[in-house]
């Protein structure tokens, strides 16, 4: 018997108390993600003060690996015991890592406070999320998540000029101290409007060792990363190490999660087809992205010889992109009810952009390089909050914070791993050449090459800085080339992604319109004994 869900019971799209924690909601966002781009332009500055380019992967590394690490975490605990408190906690840890990075007098010190920050800033743009599933439906949170996106690209372009702003100005620290007073104001607006209806909840059994496990095999994989080629031969035992400790944890995390009361990632999630196509495509998205993100502006310091404000303004053009072509797409799939091909457009769009940013010489037009990053902020645009907006709807809400926080978490890993293999190949090939190209005595008496900034090398002698401007773009354009491919692939799996109606309420066990559940009941199980048929249904209460 095959009784189709009861569709009756609609809660309200967007009452007047949803604005007011929205702002709350782009504030926290806002955090997130000028976490990730205010260092862009600040980055040579910052390591050449600090005597570190040997160590200039990790200021970003370490906030990536560690956000990435509490993503499922707070997604499941979210689900668990509810997502206000806990949003407010990881406000307060992300600006706690913003003072100890405003006070730190060494790399070490700082790449300590990014990882505060990251265990803070894991929540933010997750619980932002999840949050924005309780109150809206997935029919309209269609623009709300494009206004996300469009929220992501904004402080894309004001993270970099910013970052320009205070290094050149009161200084790059300043990049931490602005994190205060936008952590203040979120922690207030989440106090004061956001009231979730309270809810029977039986007392939190945590997977703990589900979170160490993970922990642990995320570490290990981005360490291998990190340090392979480089620190370590990649047939090292220190590499051959590290392999071995992410394949035993993620195997003792498979059993864990078997028997788990509450897993932290529950193995169902992996029956469901859309959550499979989507995280994959999305996870090679992230490494695109944050590729790109991470090491740009310190290219166009560098090889283009612009100051770090300049660089953060030549960056806009792709945020500009990502911004109108994220708006636009949330209205659309919103009213239409259709999202499949906007992901896929925005994959191929990525591969173009990266493959055509792979072209780019030290002599190629500012201009041309401007246009390449604004065609990769349309492919951005498309793709990045469609696929969240996918994953939600393929499950049922009382786990989609569990879901959402699955799907970002590997989106982050490629993150990771996308700024770790950039990040390592970059730094590893530029050493070398310069190694290679410099006569040795070239910079003798000034730290050597961990303390080139774009202002000494700009006062070099024309012939050693074109060949350090040779390096630097022959390090990093390469890198490029290898990730286009990745984009292609999350075009296909994107093709295979079976289109279903948006959910139009926020009833907590609401599944997509186009799917039914066997049995006379319309109850579902809760998510420690949901087996998901396919695509997020789940079967009726045993």
């Amino acid at each position: 018997m095959t009784t189709t869900l009861d569709r009756s019971a609609k809660a309200p799209a967007a009452s007047k108390g949803v604005i007011p924690v929205f702002i709350g909601l782009m504030t926290a966002m806002l955090l997130a993600s000028l976490s990730q781009t205010i260092f862009a332009t600040a980055l040579p500055t910052i390591v050449g003060e600090l005597d570190g380019v040997d160590h200039m992967l990790w200021v970003t590394t370490a906030y990536i690996l560690a956000s990435t690490i509490m993503i499922p975490v707070y997604g499941k605990l979210g689900d668990l015991i509810g997502r206000k408190h806990l949003f407010m906690a990881a406000i307060s840890i992300f600006v706690i890592g913003s003072i100890v990075g405003g006070l730190a007098t060494s790399m070490p010190l700082l790449i300590t406070a990014r990882a505060i920050q990251g265990i803070g800033g894991g929540g933010l743009m997750i619980l932002s999320q999840a949050i924005i599933a309780d109150i809206v439906p997935a029919r309209e949170r269609g623009k709300y998540m494009g206004i996300m996106g469009a929220a992501f690209a904004v402080s894309s372009v004001a993270g970099p000029l910013l970052g320009g702003w205070f290094t050149e100005g009161i200084g790059w620290r300043w990049g931490l101290w602005i994190n205060i007073p936008l952590g203040i104001l979120a922690i207030v607006m989440a106090a004061a409007f956001l009231h979730p209806a309270p809810e029977d909840r039986a007392r939190p059994r945590l997977d703990v060792a589900g979170m160490a496990l993970l922990a642990i095999a995320t570490t290990a994989i981005v360490l291998v990363t990190s340090f392979g080629g480089r620190t370590y031969a990649w047939d090292s035992p220190q590499i051959i190490g590290l392999g071995a400790v992410t394949v035993v944890a993620a195997v003792a995390f498979v059993l864990v999660e078997r028997r788990a009361a509450e897993p932290v990632m529950p193995l169902h999630l992996f029956r469901s087809r859309t959550f499979n196509l989507t995280t994959i495509a999305g996870m090679l998205t992230g490494v695109g992205l944050f590729g790109v993100i991470g090491y740009m502006p310190t290219y166009l310091q560098m090889v283009a010889s612009v100051d770090a404000t300049e660089a953060g303004l030549l960056t806009a053009p792709m945020m500009l992109t990502m911004l109108v072509t994220s708006t636009v797409t949330g209205f659309i799939v919103s009213r239409t009810g259709r999202y499949k091909w906007y992901p896929v457009a925005g994959s191929v769009l990525i591969a173009i952009a990266l493959y055509l940013l792979s072209t780019l010489e030290f002599d190629t037009s500012i201009w041309i390089t401007v246009a390449y990053l604004a065609m990769l902020g349309l492919g951005l645009g498309f793709s990045m909050q469609t696929i969240v907006l996918m994953v939600q709807n393929a499950f049922p809400l009382r786990i989609v914070g569990t879901a959402t926080a699955g799907n970002n978490y590997f989106r982050q890993v490629g993150a990771s791993l996308g700024t770790a293999v950039v990040g390592s190949m970059f730094t590893t090939r530029l050493l070398d050449l310069l190694a290679e190209r410099l006569p040795a005595e070239a910079l003798q008496g000034g730290g050597g090459s961990n303390s080139l900034t774009p202002a000494a090398v700009a006062e070099l002698p024309d012939q050693i800085h074109d060949i350090i401007v040779g390096a630097y773009n022959d390090a990093l354009t390469p890198a490029f080339l290898l990730m286009a491919p990745l984009a292609v692939i999350g075009a296909v799996l994107l093709l295979l992604v079976e289109e279903t109606p948006l959910r139009t309420t926020v009833a907590k066990d609401a599944v997509p319109e186009s799917l039914e559940v066997d049995g006379a009941s319309s109850e579902y199980l809760e998510p420690h004994d949901a087996e998901v048929v396919e695509d997020g249904a789940l079967p009726a209460r045993r």
